[in-house]
């Protein structure tokens, strides 16, 4: 335990993303050792969100059985992003609640401290010194390679680094890239660097720890050199073990605990509306890492025991299941495929209409397009926040399938005034741009949506994995149907007529979920 001024004593819990590679895990474990030795008053324990153990809860457990009476998780991560803003946080909480004697601290993620900054520095230098050739600075391109996440404010952080660098060490110019998720991916970030004439690069992985990214990260440098044998391409050391780090991470838990842990709130995406992401300001804080908590010590155990996966197949509520017994004897569904028959019931369930099945299109394969897509894009654009408020909560969180409608936005509004076509179709455009092929697409309410989505889909090339065209209406619902009906390029599913609505574009999602989760449920691995 340590004891500061004016401070009870405590602990700290170092809160790791854990990673399939053991030279990763064996590396953050090394680092928690050089923590302990660094500060040997502090009680120091670690565990992990994903795949490893320990896990955070035991991490927690550890340090309150030494009897602090303060904990202290430090994210074990470089920036505030998904990980540190909402899956942390919320492990936290939950051991708040249990144990409201405790007092408990959260600390910011290592950012962008002076002294990481000096550590790239070193690793840039080791790296020049291993080279034969004399290069200036000013003629070499610095490339720094970050994770990529989803939130725009730490990808915005990346690129500050390298400019800070690119500036305080002189380069010639900096290129920012991502292992994933972000863009320019890495591939695509050293091509673009190798084009910018200089004699040579040098390839930084801004990563605390080895694992399989930073290994992809030197196999692309090493295919890059192959390529173009008169560039040179310098390999440079991620951050890694070293007293830098550890000594961070200390001052990290010490700022939680004098209430000075300083997070980037002006724009964080769950604040305040940052371009793009103004659906997400006041997202509600929730853990996204359960299904691989612990991932690798369960498959032992799973293959130990021969466990089946953890998916339970869809149980209806008592109701719900015999309102579905009614409709299964209320008239003769032999002449439809079986394949079908969910999501059609689920139609006549939303609508109270036996017949309309009848009207209901489906082109070939759409129904098994759909849940392939659904389990492995996990993505529904809708075109309305009625389809996206109608798909089943339970089931999106299951399956990990993520939802996006665009049509409140700015820029949706903005678009839609710019290029004079409705709202609805300016949100189908964006999703378009910000999301391309890998998505399952609803639309319940507009025609002007499907008549940008076939659009698109014919003169740009968009191959959304399913079309779901439902929208009700008199004006252009017939024709926009009709017109997704010969759209041959895509999976798709319709209807004839006026009738349809944002509750039945929702039952269709619902009801390939349904299909989608029973298919887990009863996959066994040889």
């Amino acid at each position: 335990m340590i004891q500061t001024e004016n401070s009870e004593p405590f602990g700290i819990v170092v809160a790791g993303h854990g990673s399939r590679d053991p030279d990763g895990i064996r590396e953050f474990e090394a680092l928690i050792e050089l923590i302990r030795a660094r500060a040997p008053q502090h009680v120091v324990n670690h565990g992990y969100l994903e795949f490893a153990s320990p896990t955070i809860d035991q991490a927690v457990a550890a340090n309150l059985a030494a009897g602090v009476r303060q904990v202290v998780m430090v994210p074990g991560v470089l920036l505030a992003a998904t990980h540190a803003k909402n899956d942390m946080p919320s492990e936290l909480l939950t051991y708040a609640r249990a144990h409201p004697e405790i007092d408990f601290h959260f600390g910011a993620p290592l950012g962008l401290h002076p002294l990481l900054l000096q550590l790239v520095q070193e690793r840039i230098v080791t790296a020049e010194s291993a080279s034969p050739h004399t290069v200036r600075r000013d003629d070499t391109c610095l490339v720094l390679v970050g994770r990529g996440t989803t939130d725009p404010d730490a990808n915005g952080e990346v690129a500050k680094f390298a400019r800070m660098i690119e500036e305080g060490m002189g380069f010639g110019a900096a290129c920012v890239c991502y292992s994933g998720t972000a863009k320019p991916l890495v591939a695509d970030g050293l091509r673009a660097a190798a084009r910018m004439g200089y004699a040579r690069l040098v390839v930084v992985p801004f990563f605390l720890f080895d694992g399989v990214l930073v290994k992809r990260i030197y196999e692309a440098a090493d295919a890059l050199r192959e390529r173009e044998p008169e560039l040179e391409v310098l390999k440079a050391g991620y951050l890694g073990v070293h007293p830098h780090v550890a000594d961070v991470m200390i001052d990290r838990a010490r700022e939680a605990v004098a209430g000075r842990a300083a997070m980037n709130c002006s724009l964080c995406k769950y604040r305040v509306q940052i371009v793009g992401f103004e659906e997400q300001v006041g997202e509600p804080q929730r853990p996204h890492h359960l299904q691989v908590r612990g991932l690798l010590e369960k498959q032992r155990g799973c293959a130990a025991a021969q466990d089946k996966p953890e998916f339970m197949p869809y149980i209806p509520h008592p109701i719900e299941a015999e309102s579905f017994r009614i409709i299964a004897a209320g008239r003769d569904w032999s002449g439809f495929p079986v394949a079908h028959l969910t999501v059609l019931q689920r139609l006549v369930h939303t609508s109270g209409d036996f017949n309309v099945p009848d009207d209901m299109y489906f082109s070939s394969g759409a129904v098994e397009a759909g849940i392939r897509s659904l389990l492995r894009c996990k993505r529904v654009i809708t075109d309305v926040t009625m389809v996206q408020t109608g798909l089943k909560r339970a089931l999106l969180e299951q399956l990990a399938i993520e939802t996006w409608c665009g049509v409140h936005d700015r820029e949706t509004l903005l678009m839609a005034e710019a290029h004079g076509i409705t709202r609805s179709a300016a949100g189908i455009r964006r999703a378009w741009e910000k999301f391309g092929n890998d998505i399952v697409l609803a639309i319940g309410d507009a025609p002007t949506a499907i008549m940008e989505a076939t659009r698109l889909i014919r003169e740009h090339g968009w191959r959304p994995q399913l079309v779901i065209g439902l929208p009700v209406g008199f004006v252009g619902t017939c024709e926009a149907k009709a017109d997704l009906q010969r759209c041959l390029q895509v999976p798709r599913i319709t209807n004839s007529g006026t009738r349809g609505g944002s509750p039945w574009a929702a039952s269709v999602v619902n009801g390939l979920m349904i299909d989608a989760l029973n298919q887990l449920a009863a996959y066994e691995p040889d």
